[in-house]
């Protein structure tokens, strides 16, 4: 009964007097705006990664503005996300916790013989878009978007791409930018690196032409020169990056990388609707705005019906792309 949980946003907005546990919902007069008291965040990725980083500002902004008592983050890392997902749907009913999910968690599951789904567990709210950047070193002789395509086009083989997994977010963005450009995606040349520690040295030394990834994770390399970026992904430029889209280059293309939560199956309406409650409130928050703001990434909550429908199509849509890369 998802069209009970957020008809409208001024419900979801209201104050939610309620204490989540697995075994139920109690009334409590508890300072959290929204009644959840404690509330773990599961990352299914190592510490130091986006979703990682997305996690851990997200408890700060939601404990110390109140809207929980308490948020913590436990890092759960394998398979891209979905050993911590198979755990999350062996959960039913226990609504103290949340997982991160997005198109890096789609794109495991694209590439895998599991089962499991994203709407196996309960979808609770998309939280930001993150702009992909096409970037290259400082002495790239790539000086903008047309300058690879063409020779990207030339050697399809020869122009190397790199980023991190296989389906992942900069990976579907590598083979959405070759098949905007008319390469086939099957020759598409694209590394994996664990990491931007491993991946940086790989561009700065050219072992790769290009990378495809979230602006925050180059910030520094990109304000100190060491890292040029030719094209954002994004429909409208960036305010923090400084770099056409690539639209505006003439290539027909707009991604982002989304990221949001997943809570286990089973909750009573009114766990979930606490839950979606918290992360509205987040969504209103000054201080969140201000953490999207500094990262070059955008607001982007949807909840209810529309993310359950938009979390659907997701999985349709990197299905059909793996399979059209020989992935899936």
């Amino acid at each position: 009964m998802r069209h009970l949980v957020r008809s409208t946003m001024s419900v979801l907005l209201a104050p939610v007097v309620i204490t989540l546990s697995a075994c139920g919902v109690t009334s409590t007069d508890g300072d959290a705006a929204t009644g959840v008291r404690s509330l773990e965040i599961v990352v299914g990725n190592s510490p130091g990664g986006g979703y990682d980083t997305m996690a851990r500002q997200i408890a700060d902004v939601l404990q110390g503005e109140g809207i929980v008592g308490e948020a913590r983050v436990t890092n759960k890392p394998g398979a891209g996300g979905t050993v911590a997902l198979q755990q999350l749907v062996n959960m039913p009913g226990e609504a103290e916790t949340l997982m991160t999910t997005g198109v890096a968690v789609t794109g495991a599951l694209s590439t895998s013989d599991s089962p499991l789904s994203m709407t196996g567990a309960t979808p609770i709210a998309r939280i930001l878009e993150e702009p992909m950047i096409i970037a290259v070193a400082k002495d790239s002789p790539y000086q903008n978007i047309g300058d690879l395509l063409a020779a990207w086009k030339a050697e399809p083989r020869r122009v190397t791409a790199g980023g991190g997994a296989i389906a992942g977010p900069d990976h579907q963005q590598v083979l959405l930018l070759a098949q905007a450009a008319g390469i086939d995606i099957r020759q598409v040349n694209f590394v994996t690196y664990d990491g931007g520690g491993e991946l940086l040295p790989a561009v700065l030394g050219q072992k790769v032409a290009f990378t495809a990834s979230g602006y925050a994770e180059w910030a520094h390399q990109i304000d100190s020169g060491e890292i040029r970026v030719l094209a954002v992904s994004s429909a409208e430029r960036v305010e923090t990056i400084d770099a056409p889209t690539l639209k505006e280059q003439g290539v027909d293309l707009v991604f982002s990388n989304w990221r949001g939560f997943l809570a286990p199956p089973g909750l009573s309406p009114e766990q979930e609707t606490a839950l979606t409650a918290a992360l509205a409130e987040l969504h209103e928050s000054q201080a969140w705005q201000e953490r999207l703001r500094q990262n070059g990434q955008l607001d982007a909550f949807l909840a209810g019906d529309e993310f359950d429908g938009f979390v659907e199509e997701e999985q349709r849509r990197v299905k059909q792309l793996a399979t059209e890369a020989g992935l899936a």
